[in-house]
């Protein structure tokens, strides 16, 4: 009797190690770099957490590290997941100049819709395309644009292109400065978290950014006027991607990797630019509410800017066919993606 009890009792522990084993349990950190009330944390990140722990019956627990708490800074971001300092994360390729230059072309002057949605679907197709071997280092779950990119600034509306003159204008990427200079500003470089202290210092005038971010940075305090160009399409737009480390990613069992699997790609890229275009809506609202001047350029102005727009685009890929990438495809393709993402 004493033998078939501490038979029973081994039984036990071995079905209870073996159902441990199948449910294991894995706590995945994603960093990121602003404020855990804007758009992109509240509308995509949170809720993709979310449904990553559901859709896992629980057995994945993401946890959400704003405003960079796990450490380093926002351009490093890549390479903190690429290292595995942390397990994912949100990244600005552009904040590091030069090193991934494709993705560049869809960050053009009026390349992409003022949708971060249509953007963003256009953004993934892309990268299956051209950036897939650019991010070997990480596992991609996602690639996306936000909305609208507009100027705000101290002071009046812009009005014209000479009233781009000598203004100093923060700007997050080497497209969006090379188009701040050929506008006659004097654009200055920096990730997000740092515009807030430079505009209250005085070290810039304004900066181009969206209407989402615009809350959390304080901008209707810290600037007077918030202005779009017309048409359709964006002034500007920056590209992100949601990655994972990829040791991590390849560590989990085939069952789990499934359920990131599900919520990668094209539908979590347009559910990322979809969070942006839900902040912007309650952006606007807030620079609306503080008084701010809200304004839209003239046709006639916004065509000047497009012309000037064109030449950063020239620029732009006679600098690509010298690093010997064929600059025109990735400007016609980047293009093409957009428009037939569009309706997608």
């Amino acid at each position: 009797m004493q033998n078939f009890v501490k038979k029973a009792a081994l039984a036990a522990l071995f079905a209870t190690t073996a159902t441990a084993a199948l449910a294991q349990e894995v706590t995945l950190r994603f960093q990121h770099f602003v404020s855990p009330l804007s758009a992109n944390p509240t509308h995509f990140m949170q809720p993709w957490a979310d449904k990553i722990e559901a859709d896992s019956n629980g057995r994945i627990k993401v946890e959400l590290y704003p405003a960079m708490q796990l450490g380093g800074k926002a351009p490093s971001q890549y390479d903190l997941i690429r290292d595995g300092a942390i397990d994912g994360g949100w990244v600005i390729p552009g904040y590091q100049p030069g090193r991934f230059p494709e993705a560049e072309a869809m960050e053009l002057p009026f390349m992409v819709t003022k949708s971060g949605e249509e953007a963003s679907k256009a953004a993934w197709v892309f990268t299956q395309k051209y950036l897939m071997d650019d991010f070997r280092d990480v596992h991609l779950i996602a690639a996306h644009m936000h909305g609208r990119g507009l100027v705000h600034k101290k002071g009046p509306a812009v009005a014209s292109v000479e009233d781009f003159n000598g203004l100093k204008l923060r700007g997050p990427s080497r497209t969006a400065t090379l188009l701040l200079e050929k506008l006659g500003a004097t654009p200055v470089g920096m990730a997000v978290p740092a515009f807030p202290e430079a505009l209250a210092k005085g070290i810039v005038d304004g900066g181009v950014i969206t209407w989402e971010m615009s809350p959390s940075l304080k901008l209707d305090e810290l600037t007077d006027s918030h202005t779009d160009v017309a048409g359709d399409k964006s002034l500007y737009n920056l590209y992100f991607i949601w990655a994972m480390n990829k040791a991590k990613y390849d560590s989990l069992p085939d069952d789990l990797k499934a359920v990131i699997d599900a919520n990668s790609g094209f539908f979590a890229s347009a559910w990322a630019g979809r969070a942006h275009d839900t902040g912007d809506v309650t952006g606007k609202e807030i620079m609306m509410a503080a008084g701010n001047e809200i304004a839209t350029l003239s046709e006639a102005e916004t065509d000047r800017i497009r012309d000037l727009g064109a030449d950063v685009i020239a620029e732009w890929i006679a600098d690509m066919n010298a690093k010997g990438l064929d600059g025109d495809a990735l400007v016609r393709d980047a293009r093409a993606t957009v428009e037939v993402t569009r309706a997608q």
